[in-house]
């Protein structure tokens, strides 16, 4: 069977996902699709809109096969890490190909640039270097190193979201000396971002959940823009989880960790740097919602969302010393299994014998510092929940078994 790989976090699955999968299902004549999707904490620094196991079931629904997590060590971190890590999955299963959407929507424009940066890599290290003395964000450093080093080149818009990441899964493919081919379908209609719908039919994920969040949950809202089976499961989640999740649920729990410990203490956090303890504490005394802190963060130095990563890290007391260490060969070290169709299932018996990594169906099947980080967003994301509804849900992280989807009966089987 031909393998097709997609990096996903589902949060929800849309319209514009479908369109995505089904184009990158005829571009590159795939029997079967893996879906490397996030956890339960996201790349922007939020908490999952629905539970990994939700989004498990819509990806399932809406034509995936197999459903793999990307543990909490690459799905909470910066594009090149976010990026290594996926392929590194996607690679393990034995994958084929790769497709991921973007604005340029030429795979040889990223082949191109990939090339030409590690040419120049020295050149552009140290201008990154320049404009982060001058200031500048990391994100907005080397948007400029590059923008000044690339003038005179046909190379990718490198300010646009999905060309930086597919960037970074083609230089993750070429550092992994990886066989997988890879593949881009040009992004249509909604952007990334749009915070607002603007098409009868396709709207970005950001804009969903704002309509969410702004209508007290009524999903009704957005059912114009996702397919009937995500649809029924926001609505099913929506009454059997009493709401969706968001940053405000947990706020009251960073006040706590955050006021509540030294200085030194919070320094030892993942992407607290450069005095941001002291300045973590005062904002928080002042602020009464996160979206108030958040606002009292924020400074020229630091996007929203790294900001808003570290607060996740805060959150779940994930440390430097573990997290560089866990992540620094920018490789998974196990492939977590979420979710498969019958099709998912025959796949993985076939390649059995193959996978390059430890394939678990449950995680008490391994002891690992990167799976206990994973464990702990997931007790850390129950705290949304009332008693026994938390612990219940925490425990589901050992107990249950990878969903089973009938592809031609349109049922899961558990």
């Amino acid at each position: 069977m031909r393998s097709l790989g997609v990096i996903v976090e589902y949060n929800p699955f849309h319209n514009g996902h479908m369109f995505h999968l089904e184009q990158s299902k005829q571009t590159t004549e795939a029997d079967v699709v893996i879906a490397v999707m996030s956890g339960q904490f996201l790349q922007r620094g939020e908490p999952a809109l629905v539970s990994k196991w939700t989004r498990t079931k819509m990806a399932l629904v809406n034509g995936i096969d197999i459903v793999v997590e990307l543990p909490y060590a690459f799905a909470t971190q910066k594009a090149e890490i976010f990026a290594s890590g996926s392929i590194s999955i996607l690679s393990g299963l034995n994958c084929d190909t790769v497709c991921f959407g973007s604005e340029q929507g030429n795979i040889q424009d990223f082949e191109n640039t990939v090339a030409l940066m590690k040419a120049k890599k020295n050149d552009y290290d140290h201008l990154v270097q320049k404009y982060s003395q001058q200031g500048y964000s990391f994100p907005k450093a080397s948007s400029l190193a590059f923008k000044e080093l690339t003038q005179t080149e046909q190379v990718l818009d490198l300010t646009q979201p999905n060309n930086i990441l597919g960037y970074h899964y083609v230089k993750a493919i070429h550092e992994q000396e990886s066989s997988l081919q890879a593949f881009t379908v040009e992004r249509t209609n909604a952007g990334y971002h749009d915070p607002k719908f603007n098409d009868t039919s396709i709207a970005s994920a950001t804009s969903i959940r704002k309509a969410l969040f702004e209508n007290n949950g009524n999903i009704e809202k957005v059912q114009h823009y996702v397919p009937e089976g995500t649809y029924q499961l926001l609505s099913h989640y929506q009454k059997s989880a009493s709401g969706f999740h968001c940053w405000e649920d947990y706020f009251k729990l960073l006040k706590y960790r955050v006021l509540c410990s030294t200085p030194s203490d919070l320094a030892e956090i993942y992407e607290v740097e450069e005095g941001l303890e002291y300045r973590l504490q005062q904002s928080m005394k002042e602020s009464k919602t996160f979206q108030e802190f958040m606002t009292l963060l924020k400074t020229k130095r630091y996007t929203w969302t790294r900001l808003q990563r570290m607060c996740t890290h805060l959150l779940t007391n994930t440390k430097k010393e573990i997290m560089v260490s866990t992540s620094a060969n920018k490789k998974s070290e196990y492939i977590r299994l979420l979710g498969m169709s019958q099709k998912g299932q025959a796949y993985l018996k076939q390649i059995k014998k193959d996978v390059g990594l430890p394939l678990l169906s449950k995680v008490s099947s391994m002891d690992n510092k990167m799976l206990d980080m994973d464990i702990r967003a997931t007790n850390t994301y129950a705290m949304k929940f009332a008693e026994p509804a938390r612990s219940e849900w925490m425990q589901l992280e050992y107990t249950r078994p990878p969903i089973r989807y009938d592809e031609e009966a349109l049922k899961f089987l558990n």
